[in-house]
């Protein structure tokens, strides 16, 4: 579905690719989330949408490396968007570190933090 209707979805830019990636991984694991994008991408490809001579995986490279980088890093915009987060969160709390709840980590770190620094990977990288 996503490969066939992929130039329906608005996306040509890989700095689109790296938000909207981004944004899916805040709250869904890293892996289906880059997958998914992928297959958006190559649909892109396919129908002659995006065009491009330096591809990897028969996509343009820095779609595939906005696509890389904001699936990984934007997982760690709440807890739910990687794993390994929850589990550092419950170690904390239970050697007594308090810890900010959902929406505080969202408002207190993640955007005042983590947002500006991903912004600026995208200025500098993508």
């Amino acid at each position: 579905f996503l490969n066939t209707h992929a130039a329906s979805l608005g996306l040509s830019s890989a700095a689109q690719f790296y938000y909207f990636t981004g944004s899916l991984s805040s709250f869904l694991d890293n892996a289906p989330t880059a997958v998914s994008f992928y297959t958006v991408a190559q649909g892109l490809v396919e129908n002659g949408t995006i065009v491009s001579e330096a591809t990897m995986a028969g996509i343009p490279e820095m779609i595939l490396a906005a696509i890389s980088i904001g699936s990984v890093f934007f997982g760690s915009m709440t807890y739910i968007g990687n794993g390994p987060n929850f589990m550092v969160k419950s170690i904390a709390e239970n050697s007594g570190v308090k810890m900010p709840g959902f929406f505080a980590y969202i408002v207190k770190f993640s955007l005042i933090v983590l947002l500006p620094v991903y912004i600026l990977v995208e200025l500098i990288f993508i």
